[in-house]
């Protein structure tokens, strides 16, 4: 399997109460993947502010996030990727920096539900794991 990379959404699917789309992102976080340092902020900053998770669900989400997926940093070269990508493509710079850290970790494969479904930025295809 190509190397895969979560956007922030499909863990904070875990918490959501819709239940079809809490179990389809455990099935595919369960097989692993990558994130980065910015999807483990906005994922506390969401889990805090639009699910009212207390700090010791936050805590162990976050734990168990950085046992299954490996942690991509963020970097100045992130951000000049990011940049890059945001001006070709038209897209905010956060959504910019999600697809420049699958790049830099060399993933195949963006899940989101945020891109258009079957994107494809500079070798990367976007798939949303809940369609």
């Amino acid at each position: 399997m190509p190397g895969v990379f979560f956007d922030s959404n499909v863990p904070l699917y875990l918490l959501s109460n819709d239940s079809d789309k809490a179990n389809r992102a455990e099935q595919v976080l369960a097989e692993g993947g990558t994130i980065s340092v910015q999807v483990l902020n906005e994922f506390v900053a969401v889990a805090r502010r639009k699910h009212a998770a207390p700090w010791t669900t936050v805590e162990q989400s976050l734990s168990v996030l950085r046992h299954v997926c490996q942690v991509q940093p963020l970097t100045v070269a992130t951000h000049d990727k990011a940049v890059e990508l945001a001006k070709r493509y038209g897209m905010p710079i956060y959504d910019a920096t999600i697809a420049a850290s699958a790049l830099e970790a060399g993933c195949e494969i963006l899940y989101s539900g945020d891109f258009q479904h079957a994107q494809k930025l500079d070798g990367l295809t976007v798939l949303n794991p809940f369609r």
